[in-house]
């Protein structure tokens, strides 16, 4: 770990613009040394740190007063962010994981860069080690429309399109994985052509609405809406690329082996 070489010398700043590089941080134990933070950033249990910004919008003056050492964003949606902090002379640290492999190595290298890879490589094999004890190989898999948001629709990015066939099921618009949101934008038809058996939706920033969902032209049709196999889960626990996600796993595992258990228990009826 980093500590300070004397005591006059002031603790290690950081700002997290993303929540799961404060997820990590707070995992490794550095969560002393964050010295502000995203709105959208769970404080829940732990001190809290001052708000500093949005996720899309950031104010890069109040960012670089605060003196950080390293400040750390995310993706492309945070690239002008990245630049204009550059630009007012912070350091920052961007990461853009877009699979399983990429979070892992995104904890060792936030670990690593901050001085405690010892508790990086502990918390990344732990990862590591709950995602592989997700695997499940039945029978016969689930066809699985995850919807990541409403208008337009856009479908599973890699991670949980990774995630949702890593708990036996099939991403039914596994094809469509790109890097970008835009490469996953898909329509209503799609949807009712690719006649997924169950469906999870986890709108990023806002409440799912199931009963809009439910209620799509011709959705009806669809066999996860007629047999009222429709769910919502919460996004923190799906679209943050770091720990938190072995939560939103273990929910994609039990939908799926629900589904399953559903079905084997009608068969057993006929």
């Amino acid at each position: 770990m980093i500590q300070p070489s004397h005591p006059h010398v002031r603790r290690r700043r950081y700002v997290c613009l993303s929540a799961e590089s404060a997820e990590i941080l707070a995992q490794i134990g550095a969560w002393e040394e964050v010295a502000g933070v995203s709105a959208y950033i769970d404080q829940t249990g732990r001190e809290r740190k001052p708000v500093i910004s949005g996720f899309a919008r950031a104010d890069v003056q109040r960012i670089a007063a605060l003196q950080p050492d390293l400040v750390f964003t995310f993706s492309d949606v945070q690239a002008e962010i990245t630049a204009e902090l550059l630009r007012a002379g912070c350091q920052v640290l961007a990461t853009n994981p877009r699979s399983l492999a990429n979070i892992e190595e995104s904890i060792r290298l936030i670990a690593r860069t901050v001085g405690y890879e010892v508790e990086g490589l502990r918390v990344a094999a732990h990862f590591r080690h709950e995602l592989e004890g997700l695997g499940l190989v039945p029978a016969r898999r689930v066809r699985v429309y995850f919807e990541e948001w409403p208008e337009p629709m856009i479908s599973a990015i890699g991670w949980v399109g990774e995630l949702i066939e890593l708990c036996g099921g099939i991403d039914v618009f596994a094809a469509r994985r790109g890097p970008a949101s835009r490469d996953r934008v898909i329509t209503s038809e799609e949807v009712i052509s690719a006649a997924p058996e169950l469906i999870v939706a986890s709108w990023c920033g806002k409440p799912v609405d199931l009963a809009a969902i439910r209620a799509r032209l011709g959705w009806d049709a669809i066999p996860a809406v007629r047999n009222d196999r429709l769910f919502a889960l919460d996004s923190d626990d799906l679209l943050q690329p770091g720990p938190r996600l072995l939560q939103g796993g273990r929910e994609l595992a039990r939908l799926i082996q629900a589904c399953l258990a559903d079905e084997n228990a009608a068969e057993r009826v006929l």
